[in-house]
């Protein structure tokens, strides 16, 4: 069976703000850009990776789900416990410097894990937990 990752997704509530993030912090193209105002669908990926992307949404966007529902997502993404996303890089201490300077909420700095990797977190604008694995 040949099954790649194609588009994941993570909500927004600031499409400008995610836009900044991803695109002038994390350095990822921007391949999409559609709707107005808040309702916007922004897709991003990583530079040289044009079959894997990250499709930045407005929160509870499905139109299936119920008021109530909507609310615990707007709820969870303010408490930063509903999306998130690993990365991997080949230089974490260069990555983690630039992000950090991009203002990004800092969770946790590069760190060895007892579980055999070394990684980072922030937080993206709208709350979602970005953790990012240093490549060996």
């Amino acid at each position: 069976m040949d099954i790649t990752i194609h588009t994941t997704a993570l909500p927004h509530n600031d499409p400008d703000a995610s836009l900044v993030f991803y695109r002038d912090v994390l350095g990822f193209e921007v391949r999409s850009d559609v709707g107005q105002g808040r309702m916007r669908w922004i897709t991003v990926g990583p530079a040289g990776q044009p079959g894997t992307s990250v499709l930045l949404t407005p929160p509870a966007s499905d139109p299936g789900i119920t008021e109530d529902e909507r609310r615990t997502v707007v709820e969870m993404m303010a408490k930063g416990t509903y999306g998130w996303i690993l990365l991997a890089t080949g230089d974490l201490d260069g990555v983690f410097e630039k992000v950090r300077a991009g203002d990004a909420e800092v969770v946790q700095e590069p760190t060895e894990q007892p579980y055999g990797v070394r990684d980072c977190a922030f937080r993206d604008p709208a709350g979602n937990l970005i953790r990012i694995q240093e490549l060996r």
